[in-house]
């Protein structure tokens, strides 16, 4: 994003839209470069682009990536990976120091764009969160080859449905995960930030079965977006653009929980909107509002929406005055926000407290 601004400044806006569609997560680098020639810049995206600019050198950019450190935590970290007709994934796996064969919880947390799995364990901690709870956490990991900058590709739609594309990779792994450890099948959840949100939503959508509880930090709802410019209008806007709009709800409904900056310059915060609602918030749900501050930092708005028989079965918090980051994460990771409520802790909490039914 920082040379996409400097490319801005500089009036070369196709350039700079170029880059933000290779973020965005065409399948390869030289098809990117193809389609570029045919692709116009739209007006709305130049707008986008001049008023993004003064704040691509803010939170939505990168905080610095050392090399994480896991050392610290009692319990394995694993390299393994995954293959079915779809290709194939790497995948990390913490195991935590208390697991000793029993049923255990298995939380899916999938990584933004330009992240890897290390660094999104470091950010997010959920490893930490993990160990105090006896929980197994499974990372994904986007390949450079399938998208240029490791974005999962949530936006198209042989990777949004049941049985195909990065969905079934995704789903996979997690039935390798149950497979190869003694996983509480009631206890099985999914989670993400900014493109790993969206594609969480994907999985809920797509395995409600498979996934007791849903996580989207930073993301968008199943189906509001099916190609790159779609992409990019539901990214400014948060809204769907043509061909039928958003993916329909599930018939049964997923518990969710979403996190979202209100100053998110790069995935628009009415986002988070469109997913509750995929998830069932327009439907009849009471609704409660109850905001707070954490100590020395940010204010948000926590939204509870609760079912005929009294459980919190949506869950929203508003962060106010954060970008596009994780909420509460450890700066040694990337795209994260410290002074936030811990995001990763709050999601585990709402986790836990829903099995599947």
């Amino acid at each position: 994003m920082q040379e996409a601004t400097r490319l801005v400044r500089a009036g070369r806006l196709t350039e700079a839209t170029a880059i933000v569609k290779r973020s965005l997560g065409p399948r390869s680098c030289s098809d990117d470069v193809a389609e570029e020639r045919s692709w116009r810049v739209p007006a709305f995206l130049r707008t986008w682009l001049g008023r993004a600019a003064p704040f691509m050198r803010g939170r939505s950019a990168p905080t610095p990536t050392p090399e994480p450190d896991f050392i610290s935590e009692p319990g394995q970290f694993l390299t393994r990976s995954y293959r079915n007709s779809a290709g194939g994934r790497a995948y990390r796996l913490y195991v935590p120091s208390g697991y000793r064969g029993q049923p255990v919880p298995l939380i899916v947390m999938l990584h933004g764009c330009k992240q890897t799995a290390e660094d999104f364990a470091a950010g997010t901690r959920m490893n930490v969160h993990a160990e105090a709870h006896s929980c197994l956490v499974a990372y994904p990991a986007q390949s450079s080859a399938a998208n240029c900058s490791r974005c999962w590709n949530w936006f198209s739609p042989q990777h949004q449905t049941r049985g195909n594309g990065e969905a079934s990779l995704i789903a996979g792994i997690t039935r390798q995960v149950v497979e190869d450890l003694t996983v509480d099948p009631q206890r099985i959840y999914v989670a993400g930030l900014s493109a790993g949100g969206a594609a969480a939503a994907v999985m809920g959508a797509a395995y409600p079965d498979l996934y007791a509880a849903v996580g989207v930090h930073s993301g968008l709802a199943c189906g509001i977006a099916h190609d790159v410019p779609s992409a990019l209008t539901a990214m400014r806007l948060g809204e769907p653009s043509g061909r039928g709009g958003i993916s329909p709800a599930p018939r049964v409904m997923i518990p969710t929980i979403v996190f979202h900056g209100d100053r998110d310059s790069t995935v628009n915060p009415r986002n988070s909107e469109q997913v509750l609602a995929q998830a069932g918030a327009d439907g009849e749900l009471e609704r409660s509002v109850e905001r707070g501050q954490v100590p020395g930092g940010h204010v948000y708005t926590r939204t509870l929406y609760t079912d005929r028989q009294g459980e919190v079965v949506l869950e929203s918090w508003t962060i106010h005055g954060a970008g596009h980051a994780w909420s509460g994460g450890n700066t040694v990771g990337s795209y994260t926000d410290p002074n936030g409520p811990d995001a990763g802790q709050e999601m585990l909490r709402f986790f836990l407290e829903h099995p599947h039914r």
